[in-house]
């Protein structure tokens, strides 16, 4: 129950910015603006479009947005890497910031049983089908990789479903933006079927190497 109400809590903070700011970080970071804005950061506009999607987890950065006009300013294949490095940055960080907090400090925070139950989940498949696929949903990237974080899920795997939802949003939306399209719903489709293919694949590699080690 108390893992229940965390999970509220870090949907609440992610989206409490959004309420306040997310009207005007919407009309600065979208379309044109978007655009105008990397092309501003001159040589160093990719980087800046990677400081953008790392600061979603505070702040209420549309991120597909963002990664839309990476496609535009950089190309498919450059701006969709970069927008899949901002994403796994983001949610390496999230990751590695609740990690940090330690196994006691976790179950302080969640309960010593609903940690053991949140533990399970990300140790086995379902926890890499939820980070690979949370990745082109809307709040939950942030928490899923909280969650993970505090759950201690095995580091490799966790970079790994992360990949699997990471690139292909990344280059899912960075063609939209080099296309000049504005209608995102076949970048949805393949931001939500891809991630699910690619851990099918990856899944019974990282068991092998595993038992493996």
């Amino acid at each position: 129950m108390r893992l229940l109400w965390i999970i509220l809590i870090l949907a609440a903070l992610v989206l409490i910015p959004f309420a306040i700011w997310g009207e005007g970080f919407e009309s600065y970071f979208s379309g044109e603006a978007a655009v105008d804005w990397l092309r501003g950061c001159g040589a160093w506009g990719w980087l800046a479009g990677i400081g953008l999607l790392m600061g979603d987890i505070v702040l209420p950065v549309p991120g597909t947005a963002v990664i839309s006009a990476l496609g535009y300013v950089y190309g498919i294949w450059l701006g969709g890497l970069i927008g899949a490095v901002g994403s796994m940055m983001s949610g390496l960080l999230a990751y590695g910031l609740c990690r940090r907090l330690g196994h006691r400090a976790a179950a302080f925070i969640a309960g010593e049983h609903d940690l053991e139950v949140s533990e399970r989940v990300f140790a086995g498949p379902a926890g890499g089908f939820l980070v690979a696929l949370s990745r082109w949903l809307p709040v939950m990237p942030e928490v899923i990789s909280c969650l993970a974080g505090l759950s201690r899920m095995p580091f490799g795997r966790f970079a790994a479903a992360l990949a699997c939802g990471s690139v292909p949003l990344g280059f899912a939306f960075a063609a939209i933006g080099a296309a000049g399209r504005g209608s995102p719903t076949w970048a949805l489709i393949l931001s939500a079927v891809v991630p699910a293919l690619l851990w099918v694949v990856i899944k019974p590699l990282l068991s092998r190497h595993g038992k493996q080690g």
